[in-house]
């Protein structure tokens, strides 16, 4: 980075702050201490991916406020059982905490199995259990032979231990964990659909595609999943990975173990879906299959291109900034801004690896900036500095756009409208017309003449 663009960005975090034609952006550290990071924690990692498990019990092991993972927090969707809405915690007091907490986390373990009788329970080490050393998988080995009818499967997920990726690993095992003793299951055709978490139904526009071309789909990871539609996943022929950066772990173990192989799609953006949709049809070999698929692709790019064609001429030359939780998802949503017209000129992710940073970074131009692991400090400065007129993010990001009166597009789990698939192409393209052009700027203008 050259000199006059340093400012406030920090000593240790000039390796993670790139433009497009520098070296390689440092990713996968740990977050440098007092930089305020915008990435969450381990635990929050690995309830990301588990939350969505709809009949799931979620006992977390730690203070009250590690458990406001809860009701409304997000917009994944179910078409069974709303038991994953809630959390359920042992509320760690300072006794706990000098005289160890495990006696309470039996208590409640035992107190939910007596009133519910669940199949499926993650119990989750927050910090402060990982502090005192409690043997969360000790626990759950017990109240497995206590409540032969539950499957408890213990997540160490510490926030100081790691950060956000490293809890999607640990998701990973604990949803391999899961698995393994179905995986003598008969193998049929069919895909598992990694990495898509329901988000306003998401996984079920994707479901739709795939049923009218001809592919059924086994499981969900772990969008609108249960236990019971989980232990089918071994059947499968095809993993088809959505989410890499909290996904591709598992691919690759269900490929080891269970002999599945996977392939990367993404159902953002015209260009993805319909990529993603002929590379899924082709992946199972079935001539027919492929030959349906095209034949849907070209009725759906038909019908929204023109739909688009309007928006394009309204936001061609604008300037977008993106900080979001996966490369894959900057990827589709840089080349969605491409096919707009609009230019990339930030992007920045929580857990991107070094192959999606030099993908995003051949697609951007050369004076973009890329960043990993950013904080509120980098993201502000970099958005003036190159003039961007949308900010597409999360909640975290949200007061911050505004504050600098950036229009926003929220594209993170708390969303309650799909932006995945055709029409969530135009979902997308109208909220970031109706956010750019809305009457309160003019009014912000007027207010600082």
């Amino acid at each position: 980075m050259r000199e006059d663009q340093r400012g406030s960005v920090l000593d240790e975090r000039m390796d993670s702050v790139r433009t497009g034609t520098e070296g390689d952006v440092r990713c996968g550290a740990d977050s440098v201490s007092g930089s305020v990071s915008q990435r969450a924690c381990v635990y929050c990692g690995a309830r990301v991916v588990l939350n969505p498990i709809t009949d799931a019990f979620h006992v977390v092991h730690g203070p009250i406020g590690c458990a406001s993972y809860t009701w409304d927090i997000r917009g994944s969707l179910t078409s069974g059982s709303e038991r994953y809405r809630n959390s359920y915690s042992t509320d760690m007091t300072e006794k706990n905490i000098i005289f160890g907490g495990e006696v309470k986390l039996e208590a409640a373990i035992d107190e939910i199995a007596a009133e519910h009788s669940p199949k499926l329970v993650f119990v989750y080490a927050t910090c402060i259990a990982g502090v005192i050393g409690d043997d969360i998988r000790a626990v759950c080995r017990r109240a497995s032979q206590k409540h032969p009818g539950t499957r408890f499967i213990p997540v160490q997920s510490p926030g100081f231990s790691g950060n956000k990726a490293h809890g999607y690993r640990l998701a990973c095992e604990a949803l391999m964990e899961l698995m393994r003793p179905h995986s003598d299951v008969e193998r049929k055709k069919g895909v598992n659909f990694l990495g898509d978490y329901n988000l306003a139904g998401e996984a079920w526009i994707v479901r739709s595609y795939l049923e009218k071309i001809g592919v059924p789909v086994i499981s969900t990871f772990t969008g609108d999943s249960c236990h019971d539609s989980l232990i089918k996943a071994p059947s499968a022929t095809l993993n088809i990975v959505q989410c890499a950066g909290s996904m591709t772990y598992l691919a690759k173990c269900m490929e080891e173990e269970f002999r599945i192989p996977f392939t990367k799609v993404s159902f953002f953006g015209v260009e993805g879906t319909s990529a993603s949709i002929l590379r899924t049809a082709e992946a199972l070999g079935d001539d027919g299959c492929a030959e349906r698929a095209k034949a849907f692709i070209a009725t759906e790019e038909a019908r929204i291109g023109p739909l688009l064609e309007p928006y394009r001429r309204a936001l061609s030359g604008k300037r977008a900034a993106i900080y979001v939780g996966g490369g894959f998802k900057a990827i589709s949503l840089v080349r969605q801004f491409n096919s707009l017209g609009m230019k990339t000129v930030m992007v920045g992710t929580q857990t991107g690896s070094s192959d999606e940073y030099e993908a995003i970074r051949r697609l951007v131009g050369a004076d973009a900036v890329v960043l990993d692991d950013a904080n509120p400090s980098e993201l502000e400065k970099f958005m003036k500095e190159k003039g961007a007129d949308i900010l597409v993010g999360g909640v975290k990001e949200r007061p911050l756009a505004y504050k600098m009166n950036v229009a926003f597009c929220d594209h993170n789990h708390e969303r309650r409208h799909a932006l995945a698939g055709y029409d969530g192409v135009l979902n997308f393209t109208e909220e970031i017309f109706s956010s750019m052009h809305s009457p309160v700027w003019e009014h912000v203008r007027r207010k600082r003449r």
